[in-house]
């Protein structure tokens, strides 16, 4: 990244790097890690909540020529009821959709038509994610944003402050680099999605990835909605969950020399199999909400430090929950990838109320170095990076602005 105006390198920030003594990821016996894919109830609420967050950011910015306060997080999502079967079925209950959350609607005497801008941002995320949901048919989405409160407007409109002051007291962390089990569970579901529902057009898009190490023993349990339209019968279901089966196993393995064992839609059974209209559980009985799914990694890591700070929807102006999530990946994956002895790294920072964002209460990297004979080194060029990005901080916010960080 370039480094910013020297003039804020010149803040004495509280930054700290420091080394443990554990046994890295990879060593540990057991590891386990989950991602909740694209269709998921959970990553529909928290991909709407950003799509909508976006397009807030952007009709402000074309009126006002600033973002303006708004948090579009509180996303609910209510199951709808369907009847699939081999070879068709049908929704016969929508799926209810609430968009909840602040957001800025008056600024210097002009109106922003926020309910209008926040319901067809959802519409249309909804329509670019599951393919064979009819949005305007079979789902209801009801805008209820709420006005923001006074002092959180007041500090958007301080449009003189370099530096945006922290919104709340709160910490995001990261770590890197990503363990095997770690980059299989993100590589199977991307693959899946970018690539082999493409193929196989019965791959529904909400498929879950639980995976579990045991040693050098990796097992994956895949759950994916089938589309029944495009399920003939029984055999041609179990036809589809092999195949769907050893293009997992393929994935897995080009990451790890481990064995891989992967199951598909466990809970089959002769008589009940798992087949959707549309591809996704919130059809029925699978109700969502945003924040409760994946990290800003795209992952669910029991075994490493998180945070439990939903990013998706947060404004990216001034929410360090939002803002320290995103930049702590950013500060981790650029230490693993340019400082020389770092085995894993773990970085955490802490937000002050009414604090410059780009001066946390403390930034520190936790190290796992590979020897203890480049300690000094590695800590120097640590410290050197947070505080480098640190300066750089509205690069997040610019970043997050244009819809380019994955938030879930």
């Amino acid at each position: 990244m370039a480094i910013g105006d020297m003039s804020k390198m010149e803040l004495k920030r509280n930054i700290r790097a420091e080394f443990m003594h554990r046994l890295p990821v990879e060593q540990q016996e057991v590891e386990m890690v989950e991602r909740k894919g694209l269709g998921h109830p959970d990553s529909l609420c928290d991909g709407i909540a950003d799509a909508v967050s976006v397009a807030l950011c952007k009709e402000y910015l074309d009126k006002f020529g600033m973002v303006l306060h708004h948090n579009t997080d509180k996303v609910q999502l209510v199951a709808g009821r369907s009847d699939p079967k081999y070879g068709g079925g049908e929704i016969t209950s929508p799926i209810y959709i609430l968009l909840g959350g602040r957001a800025t609607r008056e600024f210097e005497g002009e109106e922003v038509a926020v309910d209008i801008v926040a319901l067809q941002a959802a519409r249309e995320y909804l329509k670019s994610i599951v393919r064979n949901l009819d949005v305007d048919r079979d789902v209801v989405i009801e805008s209820r944003l709420g006005k923001g409160s006074a002092d959180l407007l007041q500090v958007f409109k301080e449009k003189d402050r370099e530096i945006p002051v922290a919104n709340d007291t709160s910490f995001g962390v990261a770590h890197a680099p990503l363990s095997e089990v770690e980059t299989i569970a993100s590589n199977v579901e991307g693959r899946v999605m970018s690539d082999y529902r493409h193929r196989e057009n019965a791959i529904g898009e909400d498929m879950k990835v639980m995976a579990l190490r045991e040693g050098d023993n990796i097992t994956l349990t895949v759950g994916d909605a089938f589309v029944s339209r495009y399920v003939d019968d029984h055999d041609h279901y179990t036809t589809i969950k092999s195949n769907l089966k050893q293009f997992v196993t393929d994935v897995a393995e080009e990451c790890t020399g481990r064995s891989v064992t992967t199951h598909v839609n466990r809970a089959d059974t002769a008589e009940t199999v798992y087949i959707t209209v549309t591809g996704t559980s919130a059809e029925m009985g699978d109700d969502g909400a945003a924040g409760r799914g994946n990290r800003c990694n795209g992952l669910i890591t029991p075994g490493r430090p998180m945070s439990m700070e939903g990013a998706a929807g947060k404004n990216p102006v001034n929410h360090t929950g939002k803002i320290y999530n995103l930049l702590a990946i950013e500060i981790a994956n650029e230490i693993v990838a340019t400082v020389d002895g770092v085995r894993e790294v773990y970085v955490m920072l802490l937000s002050e109320i009414g604090r410059r964002i780009d001066d946390p209460r403390v930034a520190t990297a936790r190290i796992i170095p590979e020897s203890t004979e480049m300690t000094a080194t590695i800590e120097h060029k640590a410290v050197r990076i947070m505080d480098e990005w640190l300066s750089n901080v509205q690069e997040i916010t610019e970043r997050a602005i244009r819809g380019e960080l994955r938030t879930f």
